[in-house]
């Protein structure tokens, strides 16, 4: 369109100089891991802040110094401690006591939905050399130290359990947890899914209580799945007859769990309940313990997700006192619920949020005073990093120079004093030391994978963790095609970031067919300076222009851009996509009659919704897509949608099912059957409509495959796939 303009390029270096002499094939990205990059994980900060453990190999627990590299000692060696006495073969995860006598590991773990698992937990003490399994009667849940090291809480069939490890005895601090109906100490499906947590409990700092949430899922309904004998795994009890698998998940306008909180004297063992009102239509996302004793922090969200409010519970009376509110006049992100702190000193507690506009850090004391806005300007605070309080310093994630860019600072609790620790332009975030005396910076751009460097307090680098230097020398073999960044501004004045990759040996007096790349969910951001080398570079060496924009909705760009998609989740974003692929049809170099659009999960919604409003795509692929707003969970969709009693057409004229008539192109999509998340009803609902409406399309189904579509060679076959149907049909 002739309003649709250029306003930006910024053309990368070459990532290789050398001759090239490879192309990007599809086994590269799927199966062979060709531009993988290394990184540095599993390392965590000592007490005393000059000292890290990490896991090696999944079989010792080493102890590091930060300023030289050398390790100190071997904590914990499988192969020498187990003796054969159990059936560890790794170790997947671990956990230090607060005085680090003790640790406490994981094996043998069973996924059950994003975040949570079952595994099996053992304690090592490190003084007697003695290795002993948590518990002996099943796998456990969310195990976690007491503060003072000498008592391990954990949850089995949905109970909080109580394991004291001096006496060597286990005990249950509920007894009505029931699969389906009662939950203790973890969350149901949606809040972990759509609040992102997997531990409903917390210690007191004196560790005399415990706090936890309550889940009743009486009322929610249920969804059920059928489950194929299928592989990876396989169900031989369903090679004849399929089996079922059922959950309780609250569709958008449905009844939620009723939740409360409790609080478990361990010395009493007395159950207090915590007064946090009558009603019960409301949602408790976090329970966090403050720094004095006996006073709880429970946060508070109303259905609609626009009210916040920082409760003190006191634990022995059970009385609430809302100390803190904060009100949206659309909806309250779910990161903020991470981003409130209480500060050591007991005296105040951080807060990030968007009181004016854009995301920024807060000071308020523990009688909800506001002390002072601590960071500001028309840029977001994307990660909150910590509180130092001897510097009495503020340390934080950003994207302050550009919102295709991401750098570390810290800030002084009066605003006067700012450094910034990022040196390099592109995708920088930073894990700090307690103590924050050292810190390991991860930084990344599309001309450089991964780099981690280890810095002292003051950001002066000490040594290189990873440079992944044999990845760098792996790339010059091949040939990849520069990625360039664009800003365009649409007939509306919205300007939108975006990123192109040209065929390789590019030529502008030719056209080329366009494929654009897309998710465009509320708050993301694909847009980004940082190192990514996917199927783009094998279209590219096919011969195709990949694009992707990141519409109104995403993140980064203040309030206003993100939140303008309220009541109406899918209608700007597909505009923008439309325009802009409207724009590079223009273009001399692109064949307009050859532009398709792809995406997973929200991209897969983008997709059939933007086919359905215009005939500018020749060809989609949705994977994994929401097709109807009101199939999918409560939090999520009511957050960015209200209750669909409330906003009808809201819901039903942004979702694609009620537009299948109106299809253009060829659409094809893919699905896994065992979707717990965007339920395969979206598929076959919406293929209904098609089919009614006289729509040809094409489509695949994964059997016992989840929204992630993986397991044995699922992944290379969705992708080969994929791109097989691109050449035919673009």
């Amino acid at each position: 369109m002739k309003h649709l303009f250029l306003l930006l390029a910024i053309a990368l270096l070459p990532l290789s100089l050398a001759a090239q002499n490879q192309t990007v094939e599809l086994e590269d990205i799927t199966a062979r891991g060709t531009f993988y990059a290394k990184s540095v994980r599993g390392l965590r900060s000592m007490s005393d802040g000059i000292h890290y453990s990490t896991l090696e190999e999944g079989k010792r627990i080493a102890k590091y110094q930060y300023a030289t590299g050398k390790k100190v000692v071997t904590v914990f060696d499988l192969e020498k401690e187990m003796k054969g006495e159990f059936n560890i073969k790794y170790i997947e995860g671990y956990e230090f006591n607060g005085d680090e006598t003790k640790i406490l590991i994981y094996t043998n773990s069973e996924t059950i939905y994003r975040h949570s698992f079952r595994a099996d937990y053992y304690v090592y003490d490190i003084q007697y050399n003695e290795l002993k399994p948590l518990s002996e009667k099943g796998k456990q849940q969310v195990a976690s130290f007491s503060p003072n090291g000498e008592m391990v809480a954990f949850v089995r069939d949905n109970d909080l359990h109580l394991a004291k490890l001096k006496f060597g005895t286990e005990s249950q601090i509920t007894t009505d947890g029931e699969y389906n109906k009662i939950l203790n100490g973890i969350p149901d499906w949606v809040y972990e899914e759509e609040f992102g947590f997997s531990k409903a409990y917390d210690w007191s700092a004196d560790s005399k209580e415990i706090a936890f949430i309550r889940f009743d899922e009486t009322n929610v309904k249920e969804f059920a799945f059928p489950l194929y004998e299928a592989s990876y795994p396989t169900n031989e009890a369903y090679s004849l007859y399929p089996g079922q698998y059922k959950f309780k998940y609250p569709k958008a306008g449905e009844d939620n769990s009723v939740v409360s909180v409790h609080v478990f004297n361990i010395k009493n063992r007395t159950t207090k309940t915590m007064d946090i009102g009558s009603e019960t239509d409301i949602y408790i996302p976090r329970i966090r313990f403050t720094k004095a004793e006996g006073k709880l922090g429970i946060i508070k969200m109303n259905r609609h997700q626009n009210f916040l409010e920082l409760m003190i519970a006191t634990t022995n009376s059970g009385v609430c006192n809302t100390v803190f509110t904060d009100r949206n006049e659309r909806y309250i992100e779910q990161d903020v619920l991470d981003n409130l702190q209480f500060l050591e000193d007991g005296k105040h507690f951080v807060y990030v949020g968007e009181m004016d506009g854009y995301n920024h850090v807060y000071l308020y004391t523990m009688a909800g005073r506001k002390v002072r806005q601590i960071t500001s300007g028309d840029w977001d605070v994307t990660d909150y990093l910590g509180y130092n309080e001897k510097t009495r310093m503020f340390y934080y994630q950003a994207a302050a120079q550009s919102p295709m860019q991401r750098e570390v600072y810290a800030i002084r609790n009066d605003g006067k004093k700012t450094i910034k620790f990022s040196t390099v332009d592109g995708t920088n975030k930073a894990v700090f030391s307690k103590g924050f005396k050292y810190y390991i910076n991860y930084l990344s751009n599309t001309t450089t994978p991964t780099l981690v460097t280890l810095h002292d307090g003051k950001g002066k680098q000490i040594r290189v963790l990873e440079d992944n230097k044999a990845l760098k020398e792996r790339v010059t073999n091949y040939a990849i095609s520069n990625k360039e960044f664009i800003t365009l501004k649409t007939s509306e004045g919205v300007e939108l970031n975006a990123w192109v990759v040209k065929p390789l040996n590019f030529d502008a007096s030719k056209k080329y067919p366009l494929l654009m790349v897309q998710y465009s969910g509320p708050n993301s951001q694909q847009v980004l300076d940082r190192w990514s080398i996917g199927w783009e570079q094998h279209l590219a060496a096919k011969g195709y222009i990949v694009a992707c924009v990141d519409p109104r909705g995403t993140g980064a760009r203040g309030e206003e851009f993100r939140k303008c998609t309220y009541m109406k989740l899918g209608k700007y974003e597909s505009d923008d996509q439309i325009e802009a692929a409207k724009y590079f049809g223009s273009l001399d170099y692109v064949d307009e009659s050859r532009i398709g659009i792809w995406g997973w999960s929200f991209g897969g919604f983008m997709t059939a919704l933007s086919m359905s409003k215009s005939d500018v795509f020749k060809m989609g692929i949705a994977v994994a897509a929401p097709t109807n707003w009101r199939y999918y969970d409560s939090v999520y969709t009511e957050r960015y949608m209200r209750k669909p009693q409330e906003n009808a057409n809201g819901y039903d004229d942004n979702s694609p099912i009620n537009h299948a008539k109106d299809l253009s192109g060829r659409l094809f999509l893919i699905h896994g059957t065992a979707d717990d998340n965007v339920h395969y009803q979206n598929a076959m609902e919406y293929v209904d409509r098609l089919v009614q409406a006289g729509k040809q399309f094409d489509m695949f189904v994964y059997p016992n495959r989840n929204h992630f579509l993986r397991g044995g060679n699922v992944y290379n076959h969705v992708y080969k796939m994929k791109a097989e149907y691109l050449l035919r049909n673009l």
